[in-house]
């Protein structure tokens, strides 16, 4: 608990806007589970920025007592790192979908995890295109059918836990929106990293994915924490990612215990982040540059 601060409950981070997905929906899990993290983590909502794009999980800044942006398809993590860079003080969130996060947004996932921008970014991967109708997505299983591939999906999907182990994350975690307490936990243990943090949750959509559904994953997943596996062993971390079938292991697979965010070996930031240092331009100047952009 941070020291002058109110303690708040997760319902304390509940915004006024009623959540729109489809009942059943695995994001109302993740909502709820981040929500309480932020509860026992002793955060206000002033401390916490949630970012997103565009998708059914996009809208959850729209959800959470905090402030937001929704921003571009696939262009969350560059204005979450803006921000975080920005003002080091800001809990920075980033939220989706796989298809924000590992289709148009691909991209900007393997240079902020090389980065090792401080943010926590939450992607509910239901393995579907859910608003736009049910089209394949990266994480779409082989000959899965859609209205876009009738026939079968050709392509293979991606691993986001290997991706972004190999791209340089520090902390790559996997979670399942039906467990509520152990999903709170990997998201507490994702903000609370210093480096950039992924959670890929399962998260099951129940109106366009009926193969990855809630009984296809609670009859599969198996936690890492019951398995005696070393964290800090990346090689391990990706053999355990890959597994894939009877058995799909959720949990933390990787976390760099030396972990330095881009923000600490940055030494343009070293006299602070941009916020707290005064204008390099007199108080005039400062009035007619807002003139202009206004």
């Amino acid at each position: 608990m941070t020291t002058g601060t109110i303690e708040l409950k997760a319902s304390d981070f509940k915004s006024g806007i009623n959540p729109d997905w489809c009942p059943g929906c695995g994001d109302f899990g993740v909502l709820n589970s981040l929500q309480r993290a932020c509860a026992e983590l002793g955060l206000q909502p002033h401390q916490i920025l949630t970012v997103s794009g565009i998708g059914c999980s996009s809208n959850l800044p729209g959800y959470i007592n905090s402030y937001g942006m929704h921003t571009l398809h696939g262009r969350s993590l560059a204005f979450a790192s803006g921000a975080k860079l920005s003002n080091h003080d800001l809990t920075v969130i980033a939220t989706g979908g796989d298809g924000d996060g590992y289709g148009i947004g691909g991209n900007h996932l393997t240079h902020t995890a090389r980065r090792n921008v401080d943010i926590t970014y939450i992607v509910m991967n239901n393995q579907v295109y859910g608003l736009t109708t049910g089209q394949i997505s990266p994480t779409s299983r082989l000959d899965m059918k859609t209205k876009s591939t009738p026939f079968g999906n050709v392509e293979s999907p991606i691993n986001p836990i290997t991706s972004a182990i190999m791209s340089g994350a520090t902390y790559v975690a996997r979670a399942f929106s039906g467990d509520i307490r152990h999903t709170t936990a990997i998201i507490k243990g994702a903000i609370e990293h210093k480096g950039f943090s992924l959670v890929d949750i399962f998260s099951p959509c129940v109106t366009f994915n009926l193969d990855n559904s809630n009984d296809f994953f609670k009859e599969r997943v198996t936690k890492l924490e019951d398995q005696n596996h070393d964290i800090g062993d990346w090689k391990a971390a990706c053999e355990k990612a890959i597994e894939w079938g009877s058995t799909i292991n959720i949990g933390l697979f990787y976390q760099d215990p030396d972990s330095k965010s881009l923000g600490a070996r940055e030494p343009v930031l070293n006299d602070g982040p941009l916020s707290s240092r005064t204008l390099g331009i007199t108080e005039d100047q400062t009035k007619k540059l807002l003139g202009r952009m206004m």
